[in-house]
Parts: C-alpha cells; sequence; structure tokens
C-alpha cells in the first residue's frame, strides 16, 4: 500500500510538471503574441457593437500614427472615431458599425492627426456575431498613406505633360472618347499651335523653345475648369476640350487667349514673343462627332496659320 502511494503521488508530480511546462509554453507563447501585437505598426483593435458600442482593445500604433492619447480618448469616448474621420468617409464608419459593409473586401478610410492632417488607412474588419446578429468587430488597420499618394503621382505622370503639367495626348484622347460614345453634351475643341517654334530653337536654342511651350501652357490654364480640358497634344500643338458650352462662349475665350497673349508680348526684355494659330469646331452634340470636329478644329488652326503667312508676305 506504501509503494501504490508513492507511485500515485510520482504519477500526479509528472503531471504536474507536466501541466506547469505547457502553462509555462502557454504563457511564453501568449507573451509573444501580446509583443508582436503591442509592438506592430498596424493598429489592431477590438471592440463591442452590442449592447453598446465601446472599444475593449486598441493597440499603441493608433497614439503613433494619429494622436498619443487616442486609446484614452476612445475607451472614455467610443465615437471619438466618429469626431477624426475625414467627413467624406464618415458614412463608412456608419456602415461598419451596422453591420452593413462587405467585410470581405479592404475598407480604405482617412483619419486626422493631431497636426491635421487626414491618413488614409487600409483596414481588414471581421465581425463576430452571436444568435445572427454582429456583436463585436476586431480588425487589423494599416497605414498605406504613402502608397496612396505614390500612387496618385503615377495616375498624375500618365495623365500629365511633363514639361507643361498640362493633361497631355493620352489623356485628352481618352476624354474624347468618353464624349465619342459614352456622353452626349454639346461640346467644342479648339486647337492651337504655337508659331516659329522652329525658328526659337535654332536662333535661341532648345531650352528657350522649351520655355516658350512652358509660357504658352501657363497662358492656356488659365482658362482650365471642370469643363475646359487644356492639353498638350504634340510638340507645339495644344488642345482644348470645352463640355457643356456654346458658339458664343468659344469666342469670347479665344478673344481672351489673344488678349493675354497681346499683354506678354508687350513685356519688354522677353526673348520671345508668342504667337498662336487657333482654330475651332463645335457640335451641339459629342456623339460620334468627337473625330469630326477634331479634323474641322484643325483645319480652322491651319487656315487662320496660313492667313498670318499671307498677312506677312502682302506686307
Amino acid at each position: 500500500m506504501y509503494l501504490f502511494g508513492i507511485a500515485i503521488l510520482f504519477t500526479i508530480g509528472l503531471q504536474l510538471k507536466k501541466f506547469w511546462k505547457r502553462l509555462k509554453q502557454r504563457i511564453d507563447y501568449l507573451k509573444t503574441i501580446e509583443h508582436l501585437v503591442e509592438n506592430s505598426k498596424d493598429i489592431i483593435y477590438y471592440c463591442e457593437v452590442k449592447p453598446e458600442f465601446k472599444y475593449r482593445y486598441i493597440s499603441p500604433a493608433i497614439e503613433t500614427l494619429l494622436s498619443p492619447t487616442l486609446i484614452e480618448d476612445s475607451m472614455k469616448n467610443p465615437r471619438r472615431a466618429f469626431e477624426i474621420i475625414h467627413p467624406d468617409d464618415y458614412h463608412i464608419l456608419v456602415k461598419k458599425e451596422a453591420g452593413e459593409l462587405d467585410f470581405s473586401k479592404p475598407i480604405i478610410q482617412r483619419w486626422r492627426n493631431d497636426d491635421g492632417e487626414y491618413i488614409c488607412f487600409e483596414e481588414y474588419a471581421t465581425p463576430i456575431y452571436k444568435d445572427g446578429k454582429m456583436v463585436a468587430l476586431q480588425g487589423i488597420i494599416r497605414n498605406i498613406n504613402d502608397k496612396v499618394i505614390l500612387q496618385q503621382q503615377l495616375e498624375y505622370r500618365a495623365t500629365h505633360d511633363s514639361l507643361t503639367d498640362l493633361h497631355n495626348r493620352e489623356h485628352f484622347e481618352t476624354q474624347v472618347g468618353i464624349f465619342d460614345k459614352a456622353e452626349d453634351v454639346p461640346i467644342a475643341i479648339v486647337i492651337c499651335d504655337v508659331d516659329e517654334l522652329k525658328y526659337v530653337n535654332d536662333t535661341y536654342g532648345h531650352k528657350v523653345g522649351d520655355q516658350l511651350i512652358k509660357e504658352t501652357a501657363i497662358l492656356l490654364k488659365e482658362f482650365a475648369t471642370d469643363d475646359v480640358i487644356v492639353a498638350r497634344i504634340g510638340g507645339d500643338e495644344f488642345a482644348i476640350i470645352l463640355v457643356q458650352t456654346n458658339p458664343q462662349y468659344v469666342e469670347w475665350m479665344l478673344d481672351e487667349i489673344q488678349l493675354k497673349i497681346d499683354v506678354f508680348n508687350h513685356n519688354e526684355g522677353a526673348l520671345f514673343e508668342i504667337e498662336l494659330s487657333k482654330g475651332y469646331a463645335f457640335s451641339h452634340s459629342s456623339i460620334g462627332k468627337m473625330d469630326e470636329l477634331f479634323v474641322k478644329a484643325d483645319n480652322e488652326m491651319y487656315k487662320d496659320k496660313n492667313n498670318k503667312r499671307t498677312h506677312l508676305l502682302i506686307g
């Protein structure tokens, strides 16, 4: 009996040793997870939605990215996130809290930091359900501001001319395609060509020629609006698309362009003058008409250029 008791105690001792070993491994594992979460550059959170909206955990990264007091503020006031969300993204938070988002897709939103700057974040949220109702949310939120800025820069470069910062030919042709096939509006195309660019290049050099192109672009860009698209479509050629317009406005704009050219040319000490040949074509309907309008505007521009040459010869 004595030996049997010893054996039982030995067995219990072994089991306890194994238990404490497993417990220590579990604790070490949890400490590792805690260390990873606490030191993650991503924001990790867990919040209850029902019976009331409140945060149970927010990782320290949020204070590095947005505000050093944001965890404490959010625990006291769970609606704090609604106060710093970008106004255009407010509806995203509302839908997320209501469980009305597609949680299989990333959630893009912008939050304001203490400096008043909005930072773009990408969130992957997982809803937690009980009895068929969403009761909590847990998620990871990553700062993608640099990625978004880079993407915007790439998109800008893809649609803008590097010398003049105007829209480029690709963007112009994209817009032509839209108005030719999808959007039917009263529209006009203006074609402008810089006169004597070759002479300026040959006489003063290509740097001066580039400056002539830039000054012309600056002048034309003053007329750019949401409905007036200004583009450089060739070395010395510019195109303007006027949407929701009429011939009277186009004529007025061409007169204003010429007035600004005259003002520029009266500037003493300039190496060059701006001389611009111009032509336009208008249609009450854009669908199926854009190529025709471009050709007409281009022909009118060449008529203007030839008229100038004729006057020079007569003079």
